[in-house]
C-alpha cells in the first residue's frame, strides 16, 4: 500500500475502499502508522481508541466485501475535536478540573458519522476551554504547526488542523465561535467551514451540565478538499432533539457552473485590525488571478462600521463565553466590569464586563447585531460572495506567557494585540454567516487561507467556490517532512 494514501482526500480514500483498492483496516493501520511517526513532533491526537476501531474497521471491512456500505465515509479513519462528547473518552476542554467528565452519550456529531461509515479512533488537542488561538492546555500539552514547529496551528481546533495537515485522519470536525475552524485551517493549509449558525446541533459539544447552546457558536468540518466539506456539511447538518420531530433541512444548492459566474466582494483591510501588508498583497495577488479567470471583483463591503461592529462582536463573544466562568472566576471579573462603566475600556475589562453585563445590555447588543445583519443581507442582493483574511497574519510563534488578553504579535513590525485578529473571526460569525477557508498558496513558507463568506444559509455557495479555488490554485499540499512516514 502506497505510504501517502492518507494524504488523499476523504472523497479519494471512500472510492479506494468501495473498489476494494485498500481495505478500512489498512488505513486505520497507516492512519496510526503516521500517528506513531508525527504525534511526537506535533502533539495533535490526545485521546485514542484503537482497539474498538480496529474492531469497527474489520467489521465495515466484511460489509465491504458483500457489497455493503453504510454512508460517504465507509471505512475512513477519522479523528475528532476533544470537546466532542464520544464515549469512551472525557471531554475537557483542556480544562484540569473536567478530567473525569466521560460523557455516557455520543455528540449527534459522532453519531451522525458512525452513521456515514467513519471510523472514529483518536481525539485532538484544544487550547483550555477552547479560548485561544493556540492549542496548549496543563492536560495533553501543547499542539505543533507541522509547517514550522515553533508556530501555532492554531485554535481552538488546533489539533484538528494538524491531525489533517499530517495525515493522521481523513477528515475532522471542530467548532467556531472566534474562528476556531477558520484559523487552524488558515494556518496548517487546509480547508475548513464555518456553517450557518444553528445548522449543525451544538448537543454533545456544551460543557459539563449544560443544557443550553450557546450563542455565535457552530460546528463544522475541515477536510483537505472543498469537495470533502460538502460531504460532510450534508452528513452532519440538521435538527436534534425535539425539533427533528418536525423540522427538515434542505439547503439552496449552488447553481453556478464556473468561476467566471461569480461577483466577489473584497474586502482585505479593516481600520479594526492591523493587518500583514505581505499577506494582504498575497491575497490581493489571488485577487487579481480571480479577475483574470472572469470573476467579477469588486473592492467593496457591507455598509458597516468597522470599529462599532468589532466592539458589538466582542461584547456579544464575551457574553457568551462568561456563562463557563466559574463561580471563582466570575466573582474575580467584578472589579474589570465596574472598571469597563467607569471608562476604562481595556480588552481585559471588556471580557469582564462581558461577563457581568445586564440581558438588558445584551440585548440592545443584539438588536445592533440584528441591524448588520440586515446590512450583510443587503450586500448580498448584489454580490455572491465577500472575501477576506482569516487572520491578521500567518501562523505566529508560540508564546503561552501570561494572559491572551495582554499579547502581542508583530505584524507590519510592530507588536499588535493578539486578540485584534478577532476582528476577521467576527466579520462573519457574529451575524450567523456561513464562511469557508481555502488555501491559497504559501507565504515565506506558511500557508495562507483565503475567508469566502457567504449569505444566510449559503453554505453550499462559499463551500463551492472553495472547490473552484482548489482546481485553480491547488489546494492542500502536504508540510514538508511529512509527505511520506
Amino acid at each position: 500500500m502506497s505510504s501517502d494514501f492518507m494524504l488523499e482526500t476523504a472523497t479519494e480514500l471512500a472510492k479506494l475502499v468501495r473498489n476494494r483498492s485498500v481495505s478500512s483496516r489498512e488505513l486505520l493501520q497507516q492512519a496510526i502508522a503516521r500517528y506513531e511517526a508525527f504525534n511526537p513532533l506535533v502533539n495533535a491526537v490526545i485521546e485514542k481508541q484503537i482497539d474498538q476501531a480496529t474492531q469497527r474497521s474489520f467489521v465495515l471491512d466484511e460489509m465491504t466485501a458483500q457489497g455493503d456500505f453504510t454512508g460517504p465515509f465507509h471505512g475512513l479513519p477519522i479523528t475528532i475535536k476533544e470537546a466532542y462528547d464520544w464515549i469512551g473518552t472525557a471531554s475537557t476542554w483542556g480544562n484540569p478540573e473536567w478530567k473525569a467528565n466521560f460523557p455516557s452519550v455520543n455528540s449527534p456529531s459522532v453519531e451522525r458519522l458512525m452513521s456515514a461509515g467513519a471510523v472514529i479512533w483518536a481525539k485532538t488537542n484544544v487550547p483550555f476551554m477552547l479560548g485561544d488561538w493556540q492549542s496548549f492546555n496543563e492536560i495533553y500539552g501543547c499542539t505543533n504547526n507541522p509547517w514550522d514547529l515553533t508556530r501555532t496551528p492554531g485554535g481552538s481546533s488546533g489539533g484538528s488542523a494538524v491531525s489533517l495537515a499530517t495525515g493522521m485522519s481523513a477528515l475532522e470536525i471542530g467548532s467556531d465561535i472566534g474562528a476556531s475552524i477558520r484559523n487552524p485551517a488558515h494556518y496548517c493549509g487546509v480547508f475548513g467551514h464555518k456553517p450557518t449558525m444553528g445548522l449543525i446541533p451544538q448537543t454533545g459539544h456544551m460543557a459539563p451540565g449544560v443544557l443550553t447552546e450557546t450563542d455565535i457558536a457552530v460546528m463544522g468540518p475541515l477536510a483537505r478538499s472543498a469537495i470533502d466539506l460538502g460531504s460532510a456539511l450534508d452528513v452532519l447538518s440538521g435538527p436534534d432533539g425535539w425539533d427533528a420531530a418536525g423540522y427538515s433541512l434542505s439547503l439552496p444548492v449552488e447553481g453556478k457552473d464556473t468561476i467566471a459566474d461569480y461577483k466577489v466582494g473584497v474586502l482585505l483591510e479593516s481600520p479594526a485590525c492591523a493587518t500583514s501588508f505581505a499577506m494582504v498583497k498575497h491575497l490581493e495577488e489571488t485577487c487579481e488571478q480571480l479577475a483574470q479567470l472572469g470573476v467579477e471583483v469588486v473592492r467593496t463591503a457591507p455598509q458597516i462600521d468597522q470599529s462599532e461592529f468589532f466592539e458589538n462582536y466582542l461584547l456579544l463573544l464575551r457574553a457568551a463565553n462568561g456563562v463557563s466562568l466559574s463561580d471563582e472566576a466570575f466573582d474575580k471579573a467584578e472589579q474589570g466590569h465596574l472598571n469597563w462603566l467607569n471608562g476604562d475600556r481595556s480588552y481585559r475589562n471588556l471580557v469582564d464586563h462581558g461577563a457581568h453585563m445586564t440581558h438588558r445590555e445584551w440585548f440592545a447588543l443584539h438588536q445592533q447585531r440584528e441591524k448588520y445583519r440586515h446590512a450583510w443581507a443587503a450586500f448580498f442582493e448584489d454580490f455572491d460572495l465577500l472575501l477576506c483574511p482569516a487572520a491578521a497574519s500567518t501562523a505566529f510563534a508560540h508564546d503561552h506567557e501570561g494572559d491572551r488578553t495582554t499579547r502581542t504579535i508583530e505584524v507590519n513590525g510592530k507588536q499588535e494585540p493578539v486578540v485584534d485578529q478577532l476582528f476577521w473571526a467576527g466579520w462573519s460569525c457574529s451575524v450567523y454567516l456561513p464562511s469557508t477557508v481555502a488555501p491559497v498558496g504559501l507565504l515565506d513558507g506558511l500557508p495562507v487561507g483565503l475567508q469566502i463568506i457567504a449569505p444566510h444559509l449559503g453554505d453550499k455557495k462559499s463551500i463551492h467556490f472553495a472547490s473552484l479555488l482548489e482546481k485553480e490554485f491547488g489546494g492542500f499540499i502536504p508540510p514538508p517532512g511529512f509527505e511520506t512516514i
